[in-house]
């Protein structure tokens, strides 16, 4: 064998430079890619409220779930009376309540209206959370009154 020429090492070396070179910056480029991920607040908050946001679904589903289990048991455990007086107060009360809406149809001014119907979009979008706190005050105080009565916690 002879030895390369000194064109020849001259050749490979500038090769060998050329390929190391280009790693060295494809590692440089995924390196600054990786910082600027970590440095990028506002995307990393997103995924954060995401996340977050995903947890709550899953546990405002969890809560209904377990709210209407409880409004079953306790509709499950009323006398026949107390449910046939109630079913009569929910009809009065719906007549009431349209006799009302006449009433504020004919008499509430204009602006005052619009922004009661803007209240009442809110409540409709936010509904979800409006029962499952409603549900959570219901098991708290039948908690209490049977609490009070001795008799333990709802099963």
């Amino acid at each position: 064998m002879s030895k390369p020429t000194r064109e020849e090492r001259t050749a490979t070396g500038t090769e060998e430079l050329r390929v190391q070179l280009e790693h060295s910056r494809k590692e440089l480029g995924q390196t600054v890619e990786a910082l600027v991920a970590r440095t990028d607040v506002r995307a990393r908050a997103q995924e954060k409220a995401a996340e977050v946001k995903e947890q709550a679904v899953v546990k405002a589903g969890e809560l209904k779930a377990k709210a209407v289990g409880v409004a079953h048991q306790v509709q499950d455990r009323l006398p026949d009376t107390v449910v046939d007086k109630a079913a009569r107060a929910v009809g009065e009360a719906r007549a009431q309540a349209s006799q009302a809406g006449r009433v504020w149809e004919e008499k509430a001014p204009e602006p005052l209206r619009r922004k009661a119907a803007r209240g009442a979009r809110a409540a409709r979008d936010k509904r979800t959370v409006l029962l499952v706190a409603g549900a959570g005050a219901v098991t708290l105080w039948l908690a209490r009154r049977r609490g009070s009565r001795g008799g333990g916690a709802l099963s």
